[in-house]
């Protein structure tokens, strides 16, 4: 019998199980923006070798008493925070055999890559043969894990993505939304259009000074290019690790905005990640990051809370004069500001505007714990999809390349995700607010392009504690209150009825 400290032992599967990770993440990224579509069928080979022996190495024989050994021994705060997390992997991982995990991880890549030809062609109908197998791998896996959690189906694959979140807790914050936002944008709609218009700027817009332009702002946020880049890649994103942060956008010479706030966006992932734990906990699970409901306020804080505010646009407004030379009046801050605040009922979720946006992730939320739960089927997605949009925001989309198939989550295998963007939206006021009142000169120090104040905050009281403590705490011992969808509801009528 081994007299190393089982806690010890679970260290260094821990570790072995994060580096595999490590890789695994870092050719997902490369996937997804420089991998030949000819390498596909090579690459879900690798990535499913990969996901299968993290599996074994976090399921292994004698796995359950090591655990229930080291809760017996004495452990510090963080180890004891870091025990806690490693039984939640272990309570996912052994729910599913390893068998599943590799078929799941083929399936995924099979239908992401199949999704990249029939997104443009707007052809739902294409990717149909690849997306029903995967949903049934998706149920399959997500009934096992439901069984091991003792929740329902959607809570178990919902716990993935935001550990401990339960469905009857969004369908309160999401109901509360609901009956607040038809009213809401109305209102926004009706104030605007008594303001002065936005004046749309005119490119075209080269890329190349578009890509720079990005680097430019994601400095200023604080993005530590030794340790992470920028690429192109179908759908904006945030991955690697957190030594090696990788974060990709797409481009319209038509339309810089939409790359620009991609970039700032996915920097808001990016600085999270590169704020986590350090050291000895850089590969445990209590280093990660505490869920994606807390990942998506920090990049909505930066996109939505810090970066359309009027003191950031009058930072921006010279650079982007100067970026593309141009001059005038739609170059000044009082008309970014009208148009980086622009209210519309629009299609397509990433280029929404703040108001609108919850609606986007509600009818997600809602159609995605249909298929989940079994009662929907793929085949009725397309036009269950345009029903939410005509009840939510009044329009449809005319195919579906602007209905069903802009988002990659499913086709990529990330079913329970979408409510943890709006969850995030409600964190990033909260976290804004809260660290505006520490520090009153965040807003006068992001005017001059100094972001180092709001970062330092964050750091403090977010990114550095990792996943040492719940969503719940870690928001409220930062805020002073925990999810609180009133602090969001208030930004939202001081920047748009105000």
């Amino acid at each position: 019998m081994s007299t190393t400290p089982a806690y010890t032992r679970l260290e260094a599967l821990f570790a072995k199980a994060g580096t595999l990770n490590d890789a695994l993440a870092v050719l997902s990224w490369d996937m997804s923006a420089m991998m030949p579509d000819g390498g596909a069928e090579a690459r879900s080979e690798q990535v499913a070798l990969l996901k299968t022996l993290a599996h074994e190495t976090i399921t292994g024989p004698g796995m359950s008493d090591l655990l229930d050994q080291a809760a017996a021994e004495p452990l510090d705060g963080w180890e004891r925070a870091n025990l806690h997390e490693m039984r939640r992997d272990w309570v996912h991982a052994a729910a599913v055999p390893a068998d599943l995990v590799e078929a799941l991880s083929k399936a995924e890549a099979a239908c992401e890559m199949v999704w990249r030809e029939a997104r443009p062609a707007a052809d739902f109908a294409r990717v149909l043969p690849t997306l029903k197998p995967l949903l049934a791998l998706v149920r399959e896996a997500g009934a096992a894990k439901a069984q091991a959690l003792g929740v329902g189906i959607y809570d178990a694959l919902l716990d993935q993505y935001e550990p401990d979140g339960r469905s009857a807790d969004i369908d309160r914050v999401f109901a509360d939304l609901e009956a607040f936002l038809p009213g809401f944008v109305d209102d926004a709609l009706a104030a605007q259009a008594a303001r002065p218009p936005a004046r749309s700027l005119l490119g075209p817009f080269p890329r190349a000074v578009q890509k720079e332009l990005g680097r430019t702002m994601m400095a200023v946020l604080g993005f530590d290019f030794d340790h992470g880049r920028l690429d192109e890649s179908h759908h904006p994103f945030c991955g690697g690790i957190p030594d090696d942060v990788r974060i990709t956008t797409r481009y319209d010479e038509d339309n810089f905005t939409r790359s620009l706030m991609g970039v700032i966006h996915e920097t808001g992932h990016a600085l999270y990640e590169m704020g986590l734990p350090g050291g000895r906990w850089r590969r445990q699970p209590v280093g990660r990051a505490r869920g994606m409901q807390l990942h998506e306020s920090q990049s909505l804080l930066m996109e939505m809370q810090a970066c359309r505010s009027p003191e950031f646009l009058t930072f921006a407004a010279p650079l982007l004069r100067r970026a593309f030379q141009a001059d005038g009046p739609d170059w000044q801050p009082d008309n970014l500001a009208r148009l980086f605040t622009r209210v519309e009922r629009s299609l397509i979720r990433v280029d929404a505007d703040e108001a609108t946006y919850p609606a986007h992730v509600i009818i997600r939320y809602g159609l995605e714990k249909a298929l989940i739960e079994g009662r929907m089927e793929p085949d009725d997605l397309p036009g269950a999809w345009n029903d939410g949009y005509r009840r939510l925001l009044g329009i449809a989309p005319p195919d579906d390349r602007l209905g069903c198939l802009q988002d990659i989550h499913w086709y990529g295998g990330a079913w329970g995700y979408f409510p943890t963007y709006t969850l995030g939206a409600i964190s990033a006021a909260q976290l804004f607010d809260a660290a505006r009142a520490a520090h009153p000169e965040i807003p006068v120090a992001i005017a001059e392009g100094d972001f180092t104040p709001l970062l330092g905050w964050l750091r403090t009281r977010l990114h550095s504690l990792g996943s040492s403590r719940s969503t719940g705490d870690l928001l409220a011992q930062a805020t002073g209150r925990g999810l609180d969808a009133s602090v969001f509801k208030t930004h939202l009528r001081r920047r748009y009825l105000g």
